[in-house]
């Protein structure tokens, strides 16, 4: 067995779909996805949060190595709310910084669906 799930996917179509979603998740704060892929995405965004509130050179390029960056701008403004925004609201926390809230099965494939959300979010 495997420390992680494979998705159906080969290693780098897995590795641009956590980039993708994990970029998503810092600007948007909530994404909808399969159980599956957020499980797998959730324990990305914890390291990369915990990196941030390091707030060093080095932190700073290890997250932007890993964000997207196709379009220039969005994927700066993820790193960007990411040491600024999130660093600071969970500087006080020690883990735990998302949440998984199911939704109940897809239609068409009646896969298990779910909102991974950061918590404390501003709710909009």
């Amino acid at each position: 067995m495997t420390a992680y799930q494979k998705l159906s996917r080969d290693s780098s179509a897995r590795k641009a779909l956590f980039r993708d979603m994990v970029t998503d998740l810092f600007i948007y704060e909530r994404i909808q996805t399969t159980e599956a892929k957020a499980k797998e995405v959730r324990s990305i965004a914890e390291k990369l949060i915990t990196l941030a509130k390091r707030g060093d050179l080095h932190a700073r390029r290890q997250v932007a190595a890993y964000v997207r960056r196709e379009e220039a701008q969005e994927g700066k403004d993820a790193i960007q709310k990411l040491f600024s925004d999130l660093a600071a609201r969970y500087a006080e926390r020690q883990g735990g910084y998302t949440r998984i809230l199911k939704l109940g099965p897809r239609r068409g494939d009646a896969a298990p669906m779910v909102y991974l959300e950061l918590v404390d979010r501003a709710e909009a």
